[in-house]
């Protein structure tokens, strides 16, 4: 049974920065994806960052160069470091995973989810 356990979230100011943590468990794929998303208020889930299992990684365009993803298998924990945050940045952040092949950020594919953690940025 695989799991997802986030945290890390709170409440700061623009400018600052958070790092979000996801403990998984059950998950440990040859081939696979971990992600963040977020979903702000009245607003769809959006991808925000993918890692493959070799680390790669790709980024949606409102947060490159501003978030950095990155997992440590030993401790099997996902992170999404979060820097020069901004108001528009506010939203509950998911982390997923997803076995198979093919780079994607859209929510529909990934199967398994984390059941979130608010991040509100203020000016």
């Amino acid at each position: 049974q695989v799991q997802l356990v986030e945290s890390g979230g709170g409440s700061v100011q623009a400018g600052g920065s958070l790092r979000l943590s996801c403990v998984y468990s059950g998950f440990n794929p040859s081939s696979g994806y971990w992600a963040w998303f977020r979903q702000a208020p009245g607003k769809e889930r959006e991808g925000v960052a993918v890692i493959d299992v070799k680390g790669a990684t790709t980024y949606a365009a409102p947060v490159k160069g501003r978030f950095t993803i990155s997992k440590d298998s030993a401790e099997n924990t996902l992170y999404l470091q979060m820097n020069s945050l901004k108001p528009e940045d506010t939203a509950m952040y998911y982390c997923a995973a997803r076995y198979g092949r093919g780079w994607t950020l859209d929510a529909n594919g990934y199967a398994y989810w984390g059941q979130g953690t608010q991040v509100t940025v203020s000016s």
